[in-house]
């Protein structure tokens, strides 16, 4: 009989492309970074992730979606945010297979296991998981 980790595992490994979005802030800018991840709805937000730049936060909060989703036993991963600079260096980081910062190192070294199929960038209005951190500092 099959146990139900097991079973969650394969209907995990069973289904098409997860969509994963992600993103990442500080205020003020440098200061205390935060990050979200949506997946299949649900918001998953981070907080307390030390001091940084945005950038740090967009690269952090990508590192969390990654790890999250593998964590959740998805395989076929589309990492989906709103920073065109950080979308486009781990793209790069992938095709060369090496890392030039400690970002993209923190990156690859999750990918090894599980890369994500695509990474790709969409409008700020559109990220799911900004919208979750906007939430959380209503004006």
């Amino acid at each position: 009989m099959a146990s139900r980790a097991n079973l969650d595992h394969k209907r995990a490994m069973s289904r098409p492309r997860i969509k994963v979005f992600f993103d990442g802030g500080c205020r003020p800018n440098p200061g205390a970074i935060e990050a979200a991840a949506v997946i299949r709805g649900e918001a998953h937000v981070f907080a307390d992730l030390g001091h940084g730049t945005n950038h740090d936060a967009e690269w952090t909060a990508l590192v969390k979606a990654l790890d999250l989703a593998t964590s959740l036993g998805f395989r076929d991963i589309e990492l989906i945010g709103d920073a065109l600079p950080v979308v486009r260096q781990a793209n790069a980081a992938l095709k060369r297979g090496s890392a030039l910062d400690r970002h993209e190192a923190a990156f690859l070294d999750l990918c090894r296991d599980a890369p994500p199929g695509r990474i790709r960038w969409i409008k700020r209005e559109q990220n799911l998981a900004g919208i979750a951190l906007a939430r959380r500092h209503p004006r």
